[in-house]
């Protein structure tokens, strides 16, 4: 995804109290979604109700649950250097008044969001079903190592999203409401925009589509990763000095190579070591845990492969 909407996201996971966005993605995300994040991009796998791994009786969805609509209204590098009325002429030669303002954006990047009216959709008895799903998913029905677990989704009776291109850019609208205030015109259905000038994106919906979800992952153990981490490395030790005797060379020994290089980066992988058939239905929950999607989620919408 550009990288001009990595604030945005990232404020609206902060400010929404942990829901992700996937406005610019065009997708809708449903409870029970499952997903991976590849190469920058949300990729809907299947949904656990749809597909046949969990039955709607064993889950208690909520639905129509109103959200605090203070905090899906906000933005960032946003100011107004003009709000003012004026009159205009219609085709009829009457004259009418109208409300104009200018937004002006200090950064690329920058961005106003405003949703009206949010609810939400979700599972409410996540820990009930959470354990189940662990030996479903990684077992049973299928056997991921990464995966994402749509939760919660959102919707708004309508939202806009307006994100700039570059640091001088503006949008301009226009209502000839007469009983708007002119901070309110961002956003407004009778707003019409009358010129805009570097803007990377700028969206206005007025249906209630699930473009906002909160999310489980998947996760290995801390405990486990540690053992099976000390296990492996220890298992490596004296490389060098078996690679001199097994091939009757004299390779030079790096003592930093272990800590540099294979412990760093052994967490990822360390479940792809495990002896056959340690990890099977009846040990999976001591293996993984599922974990709130944070921040660090959301940085992967915007690393793609071949970026440096």
């Amino acid at each position: 995804m550009n990288n001009l909407y990595q604030k945005f996201h990232k404020d609206f996971y902060l400010k929404t109290g942990g829901f992700i966005p996937s406005i610019i993605q065009n997708q809708n995300l449903y409870p029970g979604d499952f997903f991976q994040i590849k190469d920058g991009q949300i990729v809907v796998l299947g949904n656990i109700f749809r597909d046949g791994n969990m039955s709607k009786s064993d889950c208690e969805i909520e639905s129509n649950l109103t959200l605090n609509a203070a905090n899906w209204n906000f933005s960032e590098g946003v100011s107004k250097p003009y709000s003012g009325r004026g009159n205009g002429e219609n085709a009829l030669e009457d004259n009418y008044e109208y409300s104009k303002q200018i937004l002006a954006f200090k950064n690329a990047g920058s961005y106003w969001f405003k949703a009206n009216n949010p609810k939400s959709t979700k599972l409410s008895n996540w820990n009930a079903i959470k354990d189940a799903l662990i030996i479903k998913m990684t077992q049973t029905y299928y056997s991921f190592r990464e995966l994402y677990v749509v939760t919660e989704c959102a919707t708004a009776e309508g939202w806009s999203l307006v994100v700039s291109g570059n640091s001088d850019a503006e949008l301009e609208l226009a209502t000839a409401t007469e009983n708007l205030g002119l901070q309110d015109l961002f956003g407004d259905d009778s707003t019409k925009t009358i010129s805009s000038r570097n803007i990377e994106y700028y969206q206005r919906e007025d249906k209630r589509t699930p473009r906002f979800f909160r999310a489980k992952k998947l996760a290995v153990k801390n405990d486990k990763v540690e053992s099976l981490k000390s296990d492996l490395i220890s298992k490596q030790g004296n490389k060098e000095d078996w690679g001199n005797d097994f091939f009757d060379q004299d390779y030079y020994k790096d003592p930093s190579f272990m800590s540099q290089n294979y412990a760093a980066n052994i967490a990822s992988n360390v479940l792809d070591m495990l002896p056959a058939n340690m990890l099977n239905p009846n040990t999976a929950l001591h293996y993984f845990k599922w974990e709130d999607a944070n921040l660090d989620d959301v940085t992967k919408l915007f690393i793609s492969y071949g970026q440096y």
